[in-house]
């Protein structure tokens, strides 16, 4: 059983590093996301979901499972109905949490998706004899992130308010500016305004305390242990000058505790508000969603919230407005914007059949349509789940970050202390106690669990908003390192229908009265390009040869449309035009009429436009490109040389496409571009499986990368998109390893010696918080990539 839940409590990276480890070593399968604040948990067959819970509990962070909601509760006359409602949402299985206001008239629900849903809540509030006015999904995440950037605001306003006053009593006299001089009376205003600072980021020191008690250090385990020493050792020392032992207020560390949480403070609320802003885009996606639909219901036009719309519903949609929901249009004639989703800037023409997306605008004229998806069924919703699942997945360039982040925090204590031990005997304690306390308070790995989460977020982000939905972190790294591109022809490369190519007027006419009436793709593509001159004569007696063609009478005379076959049955020579034609792959057919040939009408899959442009960018990549197909030989070959590509499977069977993709792979990985409906087994074979031209069907679950349009230059954007990824945690890596190579050999007093150069920890605490703001701004610069 998989579950995925939000994690509240984590403060840095190596805190989602110590719950996964921890529920690992409990026999869990776990991957925990520190910028998403998010987990998927895997619960063994016969294990408890709750040993999980209270596993990661006893480290101090607590699981959030479930979807919460709220619902408009009407018919409540007082208090004691709140309570019965509460009390029987609370006895419903699959609810987790209840709470109903009164005041509000409101109901607040959190529940298991996979045992209720909001249909079955509303029916039950329902059956306990009261209304329910309408509902709306709370976006949880936007909620956690914002009150998170709140409670850091507040906890930093409070460290400054009292550590500029503290700043100015402890070291106002290197400059000459007048403060107490009696040392009883400065060090006792030094504790007391160093006191509430301490205050302020208490929760640091619980999260670094309750690791270092679970053997299971983390960042904040250094700041704790760092600022701890300096806050005590001050203390200490107040004591001794109230009790006389000759110490002066000179000797205090106490402004040093105080900036070093200042600072820290301050980086984790830049850092809270810039990893805000990484899912901008995924917040946009869920502002796309519409608020209301105008829905007919018992023969009567009425405005509804959109979570009302049920499906099987009848909705008008006038121009300018919102499509509330996936639908087919039942009446009108219109264009939509769909580049909300699509990334398609050009409006689509609709009309009755015609499928629709929820949250896409109708920019022509009124629409009737059928509801046929709604809620967490339509399309947007699809994306949006797609998206968050994405950020929340782990880069496989992660596990190098993660492997040296979850030994990072020890190996750094060891330093400290060996710092500590080697300048005590040669410089003293206070000496060596201002380099463990440096060492401690830099070396923060927050930068490396950073790196990788933040810019698979933007990367992710960015694509959902172009079109290109990656499925998971994994493909969005893979995709630019595939060398073999595998592309199935028929619906990928081709329009996937037969069209009229070359004809004689006369011939096609004729063609298309044999063709009357015929189911046969040729005959479809012949009937509707005769119907472009005119209404089309029926002819009589119509007779089928299989494989061979099609006959009948019209006019007295009798009428021939076939191949080569057929016309030579009836001695009738067909001429080198039709042979030409067949090389350039196409199918033709002869057209004979009274016993005369006629002339010929070709058919073929053409290529979509824009194919052999990225193609050839996608060979100026250095990719080498095959094309599969079902087709023969000679029809594979004119294709393929029409698309630019010279390597072909042509006579390829649907079920055998994947054992071809997995001969491919043993000259290296291969991506399967195919439309995902026949492809599905190529897709699941490759190495990143990509499904072109998804349109509605998101859902499908073969493929790691969805194209929402049917554009093949998708996927040289992909591929782009991915490389930039790349690039962006690359950097971001290499700025967090090369900080922290770099700043505790310095802490550590390596330049002293030589220079005189001792970093002061209040500098060390400003750079620490920095590094991970630095990181997190990198991925930041993403939002300027244009597809």
């Amino acid at each position: 059983m998989e579950k995925k839940v939000q994690i509240r409590g984590m403060h840095c990276a190596s805190c989602a590093l110590n719950i996964e480890k921890s529920l690992k070593s409990r026999g869990f399968e776990a991957s925990v996301s520190f910028a998403t604040k998010k987990a998927t948990i895997t619960v063994p067959e016969g294990r408890d979901f709750e040993e999980a819970r209270n596993a990661v509990r006893e480290l101090g962070y607590e699981l959030v499972e479930g979807e919460e909601l709220v619902l408009g509760i009407t018919g409540m006359h007082s208090t004691h109905c709140s309570n019965l409602i509460e009390k029987g949402l609370k006895n419903m299985d699959g609810v987790l949490e209840a709470r109903v206001e009164f005041a509000n008239k409101r109901a607040i629900i959190r529940y298991d998706p996979e045992k209720l849903d909001r249909a079955a809540l509303e029916k039950a509030i329902e059956g306990m004899g009261y209304g329910v006015s309408g509902s709306m999904s709370i976006d949880q995440e936007k909620e956690a992130r914002e009150e998170e950037i709140r409670d850091f605001r507040r906890r930093f306003l409070l460290s400054l308010a009292f550590s500029i006053p503290l700043l100015y009593i402890s070291m106002g006299w290197m400059v000459g500016l007048p403060v107490p001089a009696d040392s009883r009376l400065q060090s006792l205003l030094q504790l007391i305004l160093t006191t509430p600072v301490i205050y302020a980021a208490f929760n640091l020191y619980i999260s670094g305390a309750r690791g270092l008690w679970k053997r299971l250090p983390n960042m904040d385990s250094l700041v704790f242990l760092g600022t701890s020493a300096a806050y005590l050792y001050s203390v200490a020392l107040t004591v001794a000058i109230w009790m006389g032992y000759g110490y002066g207020y000179e000797d205090l560390y106490y402004e040093i505790a105080a900036f070093i949480l200042v600072f820290i403070l301050l980086g984790k609320y830049l850092e809270a508000v810039t990893k805000g802003k990484t899912s901008e885009a995924l917040r946009k996606l869920i502002g796309l969603r519409a608020k209301t639909a105008r829905v007919i219901r018992n023969g009567r036009e009425m405005e509804i919230p959109v979570d009302e719309v049920r499906k099987g519903d009848v909705l008008l949609v006038k121009p300018g407005e919102k499509i509330p929901v996936d639908g087919v249009v039942l009446e009108g004639h219109s264009v939509v914007d769909e580049s909300m989703i699509t990334g398609e800037s050009i409006p689509v023409e609709k009309k009755e059949g015609d499928k629709v997306i929820g949250a896409t605008i109708n920019r022509g004229s009124f629409l009737k349509i059928k509801a046929t998806a709604v809620g967490e069924g339509t399309v947007l919703s699809q994306i949006i789940r797609m998206v968050e699942e994405a950020q929340a997945s782990k880069a496989p360039i992660q596990q190098l970050a993660d492997a040296v982040a979850a030994n990072f925090v020890p190996v750094v204590m060891v330093i400290a202390a060996a710092a500590f031990a080697f300048w005590y005997f040669q410089q003293g304690f206070l000496f060596a106690l201002t380099i463990l306390i440096a060492v401690l308070v830099i070396a923060c790995p927050c930068a490396m669990g950073l790196a990788t989460p933040t810019a698979v977020m933007m990367g992710t982000g960015l694509g959902a908003q172009n079109g290109i939905l990656f499925k998971n972190a994994e493909a969005l790294e893979m995709l630019h390192k595939v060398r073999i591109f595998v592309f199935d022809k028929t619906g990928t490369l081709t329009v996937g229908r037969p069209e009229v190519t070359d004809f004689d007027e006369k011939a096609l006419r004729l063609a298309a009265i044999a063709e009357k009436g015929s189911e046969h793709p040729i005959g479809d593509a012949i009937m509707k390009k005769a119907e472009e001159f005119g209404k089309i004569p029926k002819g009589s007696k119509y007779r089928t040869h299989p494989g061979r063609g099609i006959e009948c009478t019209y006019r007295g005379k009798l009428l021939l449309v076939g191949n080569e076959k057929l016309m030579k049955e009836h001695g009738i020579a067909v001429g080198d035009r039709m042979h030409r034609l067949e090389r350039e792959g196409k199918t033709v057919v002869a057209v004979a009429y009274g016993g005369k040939l006629v002339g010929y009408v070709a058919v073929a899959d053409r290529l979509k436009d824009g194919v052999p442009e990225a193609i050839a960018a996608l060979r100026k990549m250095h990719k080498e490109i095959w094309m599969i197909t079902g087709d023969n030989e000679r029809t594979a070959r004119a294709i393929a040389k029409q698309a630019g590509i010279e390597n072909i499977l042509a006579s390829v069977l649907p079920g055998d496409k994947a054992g071809k993709v997995r001969e491919l792979q043993k000259q290296g990985k291969v991506a399967f571009v195919g439309d995902g409906i026949n492809d599905a087994p190529a897709l699941a074979q490759a190495d990143v499986g990509v499904a072109m031209g998804a349109g509605t069907d998101v859902a499908m679950e073969t493929g790691q990368v969805i194209l929402m349009k049917d554009d093949i230059h998708d996927v040289v954007k992909a591929i782009k998109l991915s490389a930039y990824t790349v690039r962006k945690i690359k950097e971001n890596l290499f700025w967090a390893f090369a900080y922290n190579l770099a700043a505790i050999p310095i802490a550590a007093g390596v330049l002293y010696p030589f220079t005189g150069f001792l970093l002061n920890p209040m500098i060390a605490g400003a750079a620490m918080a920095f590094s991970s703001v630095s990181v997190v701004a990198n991925s930041l610069v993403m939002r300027r990539w244009k597809a």
